[in-house]
């Protein structure tokens, strides 16, 4: 089902106005084109007028430089006429240029007649030349006699027998000037390799003679089979496949509703063919549900599809299909495996019989490679289409006897060729499955769990094969709709070995989906506790309940959910797996256990470059973020964000996302924040996931409220506080706490903002099995001193000292310290606060650099140091311009004005008047700054010149105050004036 409870199929019948108003783009030639005849719509009003492109044209996608030609050659027609040819592969939108071209010289004043060859007429003589000649039978009296006979016997009005062809395309030819005479004509003829030889050899000759009259000729065939329009006769308008872009634009349009997997599927079939693109979707289905992983690598096609790719196939010798339909089956045009002899074949050369289909275009060796390919993806599903269930049986049959060498392809042979259930071929599926998950392949082991399952003859197998693929769809490929599926099948079973799997599926549901919270710590932990056997560390359901059940803590956030989770982790024999080490140590008490775990966790972010398995990363990110160690993910993380992009660990994706944002919100680079964060939580919305979505929404709430933005703050946390309020999610219920936190230090009601940091973590503790006090080091402190509660202050730094907190990361280290400088006495706080600002790494993080400024600023003024004030709170509104952070930069203001300081350029002054130049930049810089100018984001910046978005943020960190501006916005007039200055200053451009 897709968003809404739709299929695919209701999709369909929904997009059908969009699919008929670019159907015509794909016809591919399989219908005859209605014969029709346009007047004038609208007279120019003036020659050199160029009228607005059809609506016809409007709705092509993708084909900028094919309607240039088409509007060219019609420009040129109107004076001296001329034919064009335009050809292309079957499906490609030749008949939907054809159509822009016909409303396109309407718009003209062309008068236009349509018309076009069909199978069933081709020994018709004559047939697509009465569609011609029909509109202008009225003028046939004003021909002469010779040309009216031959007219008349051509269309059964009269005359003698035709015994004299050309005469007849002299005839026709005569007609056509004459219909011209007053306004000009355009012919359109669509599927010319269809029309009957008669009517071919009169067009071809019309065709080749209206250069110099008032006639233009426009036709379309696919390539290599023009017949009578030969190439050399016709200038001729090649039609490629549509560009990667444009496919997937024309498949958005039509069917905005497609998961990302399926949308991958179709455009590598469809291999930019539009007449695919827009049927492949409904000859799928709906892959949401289970038995969509179980599609054959060969796709299944439309009868339209069918039709216009199996032509060839058909009028192949028996010999050479069955050898087609085992390249086909076999998928990888693997010579060695096709040309081994079977029985039949003893001594014989087996690809000989590959010739006719070489001859007909169909396949090729490359010569490369040395595979056999076919020329497109679809004549091999319609060579597939086109085989008995008998024929393709046999021959995965043959295949899987010629594979014993590749167990996983051999499987899915034997799998394929089954007709019923068979243990063997489950249990060989069953262990391609786990080696497709070990190496970071969910989809595929879905496919291969859910194929096994299938073949089980045991119910006990067939539901732990199926519970193994409800789970990885629901947690990692992006698939809730399958574990109800699998509940509603698994009620009555009992077995004690497929419990655990299936407890697991459904908690993997119920967490994602429902946030059913304390029903899945019940569902977990009584699995657990019946769970028979040793627990060995290297069980991998086992991990996997231990996984889900940590998050289950994690997001419940109350210390004494955690007691059955450490009692299992103590049952690990001999430990827990490195996964399960690094995600416990630094979500489940970071202030007190993260640090053991350091120096594996590094070693881990380290290798991941290395590594290919969405959830292995993602866990290892999700390790990183209390510990501020997801800047060395990020590589990683946006390969897995790319793979849910492809259809791949869609889940993985999304957490990917927020870890991305996460590290964009402590670098200070919020606007990345808001780009990664809306995709991940228009794939939550899309998917249903609403466990997955809360971090996204924290950090676009934490950005909102530092730039004073309420309304996306109340947008934000309305919907978690509905939520998470009555499900007892206490992680997010913290999330709440921490924005309200923030919106009150920004407007300065800091007895609100101690408020809400204590009821996270009280002042003088960090709050145990809790992450959050972690983040909340400053806010609380500098709450506490602002709202006169010194000793609550003093007892939090002492607190966050003992338990070595900055020992963790620089983020801490500096935020530590300067928490240390809020909470010191007037007499020590100049000495702290330098100690702060000198901390390792404290520009990589400019909101607490920013603060701690803020506040070092504030105490010199009051100390009456206002020369060194005014340095550090310049310094701080400076960051806080940029970041766009305006409660915080209008409080620096105030206290920039009370030092006695002039008033400052207001803001969005340009640079040059602020004395700033963009000569001062690297060129380096300058090229990150002319390309972010141009609206490029940090990840495609980075793209260009080979940096990773982080260097670009960190440029971009760089080149805002040197330029004198705080925005994106502002880049193109800075650079733009400096041009102007350096050209007047030195003379150079």
């Amino acid at each position: 089902m897709g968003p809404g409870g739709a299929t695919l199929g209701d999709q369909w019948v929904r997009g059908r106005e969009h699919r008929e108003a670019s159907i015509t783009q794909s016809k591919g030639g399989d219908s005859p084109a209605a014969a029709s005849v346009s007047g004038l719509r609208k007279p120019p009003s003036d020659a050199g007028a160029q009228p607005q492109s059809p609506e016809s044209a409007r709705t092509l996608v993708g084909r900028p430089g094919e309607l240039e030609t088409l509007w060219s050659f019609l420009a040129d027609a109107a004076n001296r006429a001329g034919s064009l040819l335009i050809s292309g592969e079957p499906g490609v939108g030749k008949t939907a240029l054809l159509g822009a071209a016909a409303a396109r010289a309407e718009d003209l004043g062309y008068q236009v007649v349509r018309a076009g060859g069909a199978e069933f007429e081709v020994d018709v003589s004559f047939a697509t030349l009465n569609q011609i000649l029909g509109p202008f039978l009225g003028m046939m009296p004003q021909l002469e006699p010779e040309h009216w006979e031959a007219l008349g016997a051509v269309i059964s009005l009269g005359g003698g027998r035709v015994t004299d062809p050309p005469r007849v395309a002299t005839a026709t030819l005569a007609l056509l000037r004459q219909a011209a005479a007053n306004r000009p004509l355009l012919l359109v003829v669509d599927d010319l390799p269809w029309l009957d030889k008669a009517s071919a050899r009169v067009l071809a000759f019309v065709g080749r003679r209206v250069t110099g009259s008032p006639i233009a000729f426009v036709g379309a065939a696919r390539t290599g089979e023009a017949g009578f329009f030969e190439e050399g006769d016709f200038p001729r308008l090649m039609v490629p496949p549509l560009q990667d872009a444009a496919a997937d634009a024309l498949l958005q349009r039509t069917f905005p509703a497609l998961p990302g997997r399926v949308r991958q599927r179709i455009l590598d079939e469809a291999r930019g063919n539009p007449l695919a693109l827009l049927e492949l979707p409904a000859a799928l289905g709906d892959l949401r549900q289970p038995h969509s992983y179980t599609h054959p690598d060969v796709l299944p096609v439309t009868e339209r599809l069918q039709a216009v790719f199996a032509a060839r196939v058909a009028s192949l010798p028996p010999e050479s299909s069955e050898l087609l339909l085992l390249a086909a089956l076999e998928g990888i045009g693997d010579l060695r495996v096709l040309t081994e002899a079977d029985s039949q074949q003893e001594g014989q050369d087996s690809l000989e019989a590959l010739g006719p289909a070489e001859r007909a275009r169909l396949v090729f060796v490359d010569p490369t490679t040395r595979r056999l390919q076919f020329r497109h993806p679809l004549t091999r599903s319609a060579v597939v289409g086109l085989a008995t269930d008998g024929e393709r049986r046999r021959a995965h049959t043959i295949l899987a006897s010629r594979l014993a060498d590749n167990p996983e392809r051999r499987a899915w042979h034997l799998a394929a060729a089954a007709l019923g259930a068979d243990e063997m071929v489950a249990a060989l599926l069953e262990e391609v499955a786990q080696q497709a998950a070990d190496r970071g392949d969910p989809v595929g082991a879905v496919a291969a769990f859910v194929r096994a399952a299938d073949l089980s003859p045991a119910r006990t197998n067939k539901f732990r094969r199926m519970a193994r693929a409800a789970y990885l769809g629901a947690n990692v490929t992006g698939d809730l709709g399958m574990a109800p599926q699998l509940l509603d099948e698994s009620a009555l079973e009992q077995d004690p070995d497929a419990s655990l799997m299936m407890t697991l599926a459904a908690a993997a549901q119920l967490l994602n989906q429902d946030g059913a919270l304390d029903t899945t710590y019940r569902l977990l932990v009584n699995a657990i506790d019946m769970h028979i056997g040793p627990f060995r560390a290297d069980d991998v359901i086992l991990g996997e309940v231990l996984h889900t059940l940590l998050l289950v803590c994690y997001f419940g956030g109350r210390p004494e959910l955690w007691e059955p989770f450490d009692i299992a982790m103590a049952r690990l024999d001999p430990e827990p797996p490195l996964d399960l080490r690094l995600v416990s140590g630094t979500l489940r008490d970071p202030a007190r256990t993260a640090e053991s775990v350091l120096d594996d966790l590094d070693t881990a972010i380290a290798k991941l470059n290395q590594q290919q398995d969405p959830a292995h990363i993602r866990r290892v990110g999700i390790a990183a973020v209390f510990v501020d160690r997801v800047g060395g993910c990020r590589q990683a993380l946006w390969r897995v964000v790319e793979d849910g992009r492809a259809g791949g660990a869609i889940t993985s994706s999304i957490d990917a996302l927020f870890l991305l944002g996460n590290d964009d919100y402590l670098v200070g680079a919020w606007d990345e924040v808001d780009e990664v964060t809306s995709e991940g939580l228009r794939l939550c919305e899309e998917l249903g996931y609403r466990m997955l979505e809360w971090p996204g929404r924290f950090l676009r709430a934490l950005v909102a409220a530092a730039r004073g933005d309420d309304a996306t703050v109340q947008s934000m946390t309305e919907r978690m506080a509905a939520w998470a309020f009555p499900r007892r999610v206490g992680s997010v219920q913290g999330y709440l706490a921490q924005v309200a936190c923030q919106v009150a230090l920004a407007r300065g009601d800091y007895d609100a903002a101690y408020r809400h940091a204590c009821s996270v973590s009280p002042a003088g503790e960090l709050a145990s099995h809790s992450t959050l006090p972690l983040w909340l080091i400053l806010d609380l402190t500098e709450a506490a001193v602002r709202s006169g509660r010194s000793a609550e202050a003093a007892a939090h730094v002492a607190a966050v000292n003992q338990a070595g907190v900055r020992r963790l990361s620089p983020r801490l280290n500096l935020v530590t310290l300067g928490a240390a400088a809020l909470a010191a006495p007037v007499q020590e706080a100049t000495v702290r606060f330098d100690t702060a600002l000198a901390a390792p790494d404290a520009q990589l993080f400019p909101f607490e650099l920013a603060r701690i400024q803020l506040a070092y600023g504030e105490h010199l003024r009051r100390t009456a140091h206002a020369s060194a004030a005014r340095t550090q709170l310049t310094q701080a509104k400076d960051i806080f311009d940029r970041l766009r952070a305006r409660p915080w930069a209008d409080r620096a203001a105030r206290e920039l004005r009370a030092t006695g300081k002039a008033q400052l350029p207001p803001q969005g002054t340009p640079p040059l008047a602020q004395g700033v130049s963009a000569t001062t930049l690297t060129p380096q810089q300058r090229q990150v700054a002319e390309l972010a100018a141009s609206g490029l984001t940090n990840k495609q910046i980075g793209e260009r010149l080979f940096l990773s978005p982080r260097t670009v943020a960190t440029h971009l960190y760089e080149i805002f105050p040197r330029l004198g501006i705080t925005s994106r916005a502002a880049l193109r007039d800075a650079l733009a004036s400096d041009d102007a200055v350096t050209k007047d200053g030195d003379g150079r451009s």
